[in-house]
């Protein structure tokens, strides 16, 4: 009877006690395995496993809702307060350390974007130009020249609609010069010189009526001159020589009646000179020697009283030195060698020659003239 009485007390002292669901209180899920063997020593073993699901319903996995309500198992990307204390913000600051500033980093140093004047020229700079440089739309003044900048003009460039001054030239850039070059309307200097800029001229720097001073000299720039440079009606210096230019000189450079030196020398320039050069009766310098040009010197030439000098050297005209070169009464230096020019050197040009003090040699050189100045 004892031992009954035994049996029975271990078996009610067996029953599991709280558990109604395998549903914790705090959402745990939970297994309960009860193992019991009616051995001689009555030995009762009780299994509890508790198997967690994370915020992405996974057995046992590790996802977390960071503060943002994000659930991942990255968590050294977890939701972070930006500058302004907003949890998950975009607010950054800027290289001031200024929340939401307006600085940028340009080759290791911290400018503000609201600059209106900015030279960094000569100043060892390496790389590209970065494209943070068309944040910067507040600049009227931009100078790199006399660096070591490599690689493309950036199209952003087109940004700094209020540039009035670009200065790029002397560096070792390449590619072409953007079409966005046309959005900086209100420019007034453009020097791209000495850099090794290739393709044609776009069309696009005839929106540039405001230019006084177009410098791209020495370049690998090829194509022909778009006749929309004929739009620039205010340019009174244009440098274009050294470069791979071809094609004719086109009638449109006619209306550029404000230019007072004009160079196209070393291209490959071919077809006449334009009977519209005599319009430009303010030019005191004309450089198109080291050229393909044929056909002979248009006697409108004779309009350009202003010249200093004219180098038409290295060419292949043809035909007669025309006698309105006589009017140029203030040339200090004509030089016409290694044309195909024949016949008589007229009067006018043996006094202009005297009363100058001209090198006939620059004249006689290379030519087929006959010499009756003497």
């Amino acid at each position: 009877m004892k031992k009954i009485l035994l049996i029975a007390l271990l078996i009610v002292g067996c029953e599991e006690v709280g558990i109604t669901s395998n549903v914790l209180s705090d959402g745990t899920v939970a297994t309960d395995t009860l193992y019991i063997s009616y051995d001689t020593t009555y030995t009762v073993y009780d299994t509890l496993i508790i198997n967690n699901i994370d915020c992405k319903g996974v057995w046992g996995g590790t996802a977390q809702l960071d503060n943002c309500g994000v659930c991942d198992t990255i968590l050294f990307n977890d939701c972070v307060p930006d500058c302004e204390g907003v949890w998950g913000g975009t607010a950054k600051a800027d290289c001031n350390g200024v929340c939401n500033g307006n600085s940028i980093i340009l080759w290791s140093l911290c400018y503000q974007t609201n600059l209106t004047y900015l030279d960094l020229g000569e100043n060892q700079l390496t790389g590209q130009i970065p494209i943070e440089i068309g944040d910067f739309t507040n600049l009227n003044y931009l100078a790199l020249t006399k660096n070591q900048l490599t690689g493309k003009i950036p199209p952003e460039i087109g940004n700094l609609s209020t540039l009035s001054y670009l200065y790029l030239g002397e560096n070792q850039l390449t590619g072409q010069i953007p079409v966005e070059i046309g959005n900086l309307t209100s420019l007034t200097h453009l020097y791209l010189r000495f850099n090794k800029l290739t393709g044609e001229i776009p069309s696009e720097i005839g929106n540039l009526t405001n230019l006084i001073y177009l410098k791209i000299y020495n370049n690998q720039l090829s194509g022909k001159i778009p006749p929309e440079i004929g739009s620039l009606i205010n340019l009174t210096t244009l440098y274009l020589g050294g470069n791979l230019i071809s094609g004719k000189i086109p009638p449109e450079i006619g209306s550029l009646t404000n230019l007072t030196a004009f160079s196209l020398n070393d291209n490959q320039i071919t077809g006449e000179i334009p009977s519209e050069i005599g319009n430009l009766t303010n030019l005191t310098g004309l450089n198109l020697k080291d050229n393909q040009i044929t056909g002979e010197i248009p006697s409108d030439i004779g309009s350009l009283t202003n010249l200093t000098y004219l180098y038409l050297d290295d060419n292949k005209i043809t035909g007669e030195i025309p006698i309105e070169i006589g009017n140029l009464v203030n040339l200090n230096y004509l030089s016409l060698t290694n044309n195909q020019l024949s016949g008589e050197i007229p009067q006018a040009v043996c006094d202009l020659i005297e009363s100058n003090n001209l090198n006939i040699n620059n004249i006689l050189d290379g030519n087929n003239l006959i010499n009756t100045c003497d």
